[in-house]
Formats: C-alpha cells, sequence, structure tokens
C-alpha cells in the first residue's frame, strides 16, 4: 500500500480494510463551490476511489476568497472540470468524472443511482430537495449542508434514515443567500470539511452511525450544535421540484420573482406576484389547474406553496429557475 495513506491506515477505524473500502467507494458531490472545495479535497486526499463532480457554474473571482481549488487564471472555465484537473494532480490514484450540468429532476436519479453515497454541497434549497428526494427513493446516504454569514450546519440523511424533508418541510423565505448576506470563508471551510468527515464515517461504516443527526456550527460565537433526528416521520405528501421543461400548457404559473430582477419570464401568461400577495389566487373560486410556483432559488416557491396550502391548495408543482 502507498505511504499516501500511511497516517490514516495506521488508525484502528481505518487500517488496511477501511482503506480498501474507501478505494472502492463512488461519491457524488454536487457544487464545487464553497462547500465542495474541502469536500473534494479531502475525500480525494483521504483515497475515496471515484469521485463525479455536478456543477453547472463557471469560476468567478468573487468565489476566489472561499474556494482554494481555483486560481485566477481560471475565471471563466467551468468548476467542474477545473476541479476535476486540480484533483487529478492531487492525487493520480483515484478518478475524477467532471458533469457540467445544473442539477435537475430529470437528471438526479440516474446520478444517485451509480454512487454509492450522495454530497449536497451546492447549499441551494431546490436541490436539496431534489437530491433527498431521490436518494430517498433509492436507499442512498445524503450528506447535506448549508452555510450562510457565520451560521451553518450538516446532517446525513436518508440511506435508511429520514429523510431531509422529514427534517426541514418547511423553509423561511427571509433566509437569504451568500450575495446578499455575505458568507465568511473559514465558515464554509469548516462546514465543507465536517461533510467530508460525515462521508468517510459512513463509508468506512463506524459506528454510532451518524446517519439521522445535525450538527450546527456558530463561527462567530465558536460555538457548536446540533440534534438527532431519528425515526423523524416522513411527510404524507409534499410539492415536488419540476424542471421547466415539465411545464404544462394548461398549468398555473406565478413567477415570484420581481420585474426588477427578471422583466421576462420565461413562462408565457405566467402571473407576477409576490410570496406575500400569492393567496390572492383564492380570491376567487380556487384554480382548477394545477399551480406552478417559480423563482430563482426554490426559497420562495416554497414559501408560497406552504401559504396555499393552508388554503387548501392540492396540486401544486415548484421550479427553480437558477
Amino acid at each position: 500500500m502507498s505511504d499516501r495513506y500511511a497516517r490514516q491506515t495506521v488508525l484502528p477505524e481505518v487500517g488496511s480494510d477501511g482503506q480498501a473500502r474507501l478505494a472502492a467507494a463512488s461519491v457524488l458531490v454536487v457544487g464545487a463551490g464553497g462547500l465542495g472545495c474541502p469536500v473534494l479535497l479531502y475525500l480525494a486526499g483521504a483515497g475515496v476511489g471515484r469521485l463525479a463532480i455536478v456543477d453547472h457554474d463557471t469560476v468567478e473571482e468573487t468565489n476566489l476568497h472561499r474556494q482554494p481549488l481555483y486560481a485566477m487564471a481560471d475565471i471563466g472555465k467551468p468548476k467542474a472540470e477545473v476541479a476535476a484537473t486540480a484533483l487529478r494532480r492531487f492525487n493520480p490514484h483515484i478518478t475524477m468524472k467532471p458533469v457540467v450540468e445544473r442539477l435537475t429532476p430529470q437528471n438526479a436519479a440516474t446520478l444517485v443511482a451509480g454512487v454509492d453515497l450522495v454530497i449536497d454541497a451546492a447549499d441551494s434549497f431546490a436541490v436539496s430537495y431534489i437530491l433527498s428526494d431521490a436518494c430517498y427513493a433509492a436507499g442512498k446516504p445524503l450528506v447535506s449542508a448549508s452555510v450562510i454569514g457565520m451560521t451553518g450546519y450538516a446532517g446525513a440523511f436518508c440511506g435508511g434514515g429520514a429523510s431531509y424533508r422529514a427534517v426541514f418541510p418547511d423553509i423561511s423565505v427571509e433566509g437569504g443567500t451568500c450575495a446578499s448576506v455575505g458568507v465568511l470563508g473559514t465558515a464554509v471551510a469548516v462546514l465543507g470539511s465536517l461533510q467530508a468527515h460525515l462521508a468517510l464515517h459512513l463509508l468506512l461504516g463506524l459506528e454510532p452511525s451518524v446517519l439521522g443527526r445535525v450538527v450546527t456550527f456558530d463561527a462567530k460565537r465558536l460555538g457548536f450544535g446540533g440534534f438527532a433526528f431519528a425515526g423523524s416521520p416522513e411527510p404524507d405528501r409534499f410539492v415536488p421540484f419540476i424542471a421547466p421543461e415539465a411545464v404544462r400548457a394548461d398549468d398555473l404559473v406565478v413567477d415570484l420573482r420581481g420585474l426588477d430582477e427578471a422583466p421576462q419570464s420565461p413562462f408565457s401568461g405566467a402571473r407576477r406576484l409576490s410570496v406575500e400577495t400569492v393567496e390572492s389566487l383564492f380570491t376567487q373560486p380556487p384554480p382548477s389547474a394545477r399551480i406552478v410556483l417559480c423563482c430563482r432559488s426554490g426559497q420562495r416557491a416554497l414559501a408560497a406553496a406552504g401559504r396555499l396550502r393552508e388554503r387548501g391548495a392540492v396540486d401544486l408543482a415548484l421550479v427553480a429557475l437558477g
């Protein structure tokens, strides 16, 4: 065995058998940004045999303070391809598969089916729910994390345990984004490293299992917390995310983005409402058509769906337009 892994194979929790398990493992990492960079570096460093990297985005200068896989010369290039090239130089003994695509309801099941474990490092509400649905159906473990400002969490879902939806059925519309609220690079690095640790814990089969646990981190007060959610009941019904191409001609489409954000909706005839005004759809007899709620990340669509479900709407779908 190569000396490369000597410092971890000496651990009784790893050993030669554990290293062989890692070498035989395949992991899907969705998102090669602030969370994905430390995830990929530490999984590649540990010798995880196959890494599939899914990211549709390109490197921007604003990424560089928290995404150490990239350099100024990489600006404008696809993150998935740049990350795969960097990781091949870092560890030529493992296999990289860059996938320059957006994670969608259409390709999620296929991508999940080909791996042993999935990591949600996209920090996107839509991606978290889409991956949770796919992983729960396939029985694959999902390690998900999110960071905003100086706080965040990481947890292990599905794979025989409760899904992300069981733990986080609702999302507040006031959550903000990294662009609007900001994010500290070291806070992202801590949570991404924690995701990598949770993934290795699961791949090595260590006990007690981390499935059914969430770890929280507050970078300002240097505090860790968390909770267990094993046994949480799955929701009886939920509103699915669909791809824009799955919107039907007879759907009632509501675009929740402001005109300043998106002057033109991709859906002709879409109504322009906000989360606060979406209930105006019920001022007359409720619509008989399926209501499709659209926004950039899926966050507002989830919040609007919650309001409509309280009014009795059942035929709903969500679209994240990116």
